[in-house]
């Protein structure tokens, strides 16, 4: 990681929380503070676009019907595999686990600034990612509030969104995980960002402003 200006390196930040709980707002609010952002969602997408990284693996794995006619992973597809079949979903993810931490890596050795957020939404799950973070912020919300925020921007059904869920950490587990939470549920989004801005100094040693 590059040294910021008082010759530190930036301290590294692990973002979590459960789908339709906010972290994309939350993180945004950590950007416009100061910190530089690893999204591991985002990496997880340019590893599976056409000529990406993990497309050969997958292909040879799960077989071409995986692959869409543009090159890219069959998301909807694989979706569908993954849900029925836990193995798949391992498989999967030992596929692209790798290459997500060594991107994810190398976008931080490259950052700048106080704070490196890496974005993880299976951060609690995971067996190697809180050893790779100073602290573990925990956006929480209700599992109704999940599931509206869910079904608003996807469409998807309930039944679809409930599955995903489960298939996630419990909220207890994420909090009991986290060095601080932010309860995103209800919240205006002035108080959310007061908020944040009040953690983001209590961590790094200043006063709010």
């Amino acid at each position: 990681m590059v040294p910021d200006a008082l010759g530190a390196a930036p301290r590294r930040i692990g973002l979590t929380g459960g789908i339709g709980s906010g972290k994309s707002t939350v993180a945004g609010v950590l950007v416009r503070l100061g910190a530089a952002l690893v999204d591991t969602d985002a990496i997880a997408r340019r590893l599976t676009l056409p000529g990406g990284a993990a497309i050969d693996a997958i292909a040879a794995t799960f077989g071409p019907e995986f692959i869409d006619a543009a090159g890219a992973l069959d998301r909807e597809r694989m979706r569908g595999l993954a849900f029925a079949e836990p193995d798949a979903r391992r498989r999967l993810e030992a596929i692209l686990h790798p290459l997500i931490g060594a991107t994810a890596e190398a976008e931080a050795i490259a950052a700048t600034g106080q704070a490196v957020v890496f974005d993880v939404p299976l951060l609690v799950e995971s067996r190697h990612w809180r050893a790779r973070v100073d602290k573990v912020l925990v956006v929480d919300c209700s599992e109704a509030t999940q599931a509206a925020r869910v079904m608003a921007r996807s469409g998807w059904p309930r039944s679809q969104v409930d599955a995903v869920i489960a298939q996630q950490a419990s909220r207890a587990e994420r909090r009991a995980a986290a060095d601080a939470v932010i309860f995103n549920d209800g919240i205006a989004p002035e108080r959310l960002a007061r908020e944040l801005e009040v953690l983001w100094h209590a961590w790094f040693d200043r006063k709010p402003t």
